[in-house]
């Protein structure tokens, strides 16, 4: 069995990356449909949605924008609870369709806070799209616009997302192997 190993624990593949990339070409036509020529700000929440971010906007084949914001809730396999803005959105986007992209949607608690902040702002319309979505492990009521691909609630790195740094540059998704690392 393929497996890769960081800080102890063992990982086995979950998602392959050409699985990854034909769902993101449905996403981003999906998007392009439902924005109807307007011209969308992807906004990529950093570190961890910087791939998905990078191939959704590439594969959106209509004008559009991206800028960048950087939230941290997570330290090690697991959610603080707290979310914290490491550097945020310099963008006017009053009136603009916004498109929130996230790497994962698990507790909910950083894309909650997030869309309230960017409410604030007046866009016209704001929607999330994540690669991720964890609907088990939510804590809050926050329903993603667009979902790549629901997933149990177990752990999972690359692509990326990543356990203390390490991992986000594999090009696949691998999942805790929970058989040998309880």
């Amino acid at each position: 069995m393929r497996q890769v190993t960081y800080k102890g624990l063992s990982f086995v593949p979950y998602i392959e990356n050409a699985r990854i990339q034909a769902r993101i070409k449905e996403l981003a036509s999906q998007i392009k449909t439902d924005c109807g020529g307007k011209r969308p700000l992807f906004i990529c929440v950093l570190n961890g949605a910087f791939p998905f971010a990078s191939d959704l906007f590439r594969a959106f084949d209509d004008d559009a924008e991206i800028a960048f914001i950087r939230l941290k809730s997570y330290e090690g396999t697991g959610s603080t609870g707290r979310v914290r803005e490491m550097f945020g959105l310099t963008e006017d986007i009053e009136g603009r369709t916004v498109i929130v992209v996230e790497d994962i949607v698990d507790t909910g608690n950083t894309i909650d806070k997030l869309l309230r902040d960017l409410k604030e702002k007046n866009p016209a319309e704001v929607k999330v799209a994540t690669l991720l979505f964890k609907p088990q492990s939510l804590k809050l009521p926050v329903s993603p616009d667009y979902v790549g691909f629901e997933i149990p609630s177990s752990f999972i790195i690359g692509y990326g997302l990543d356990l203390d740094g390490l991992a986000r540059n594999l090009p696949d998704i691998w999942i805790l192997n929970e058989k040998y690392d309880q």
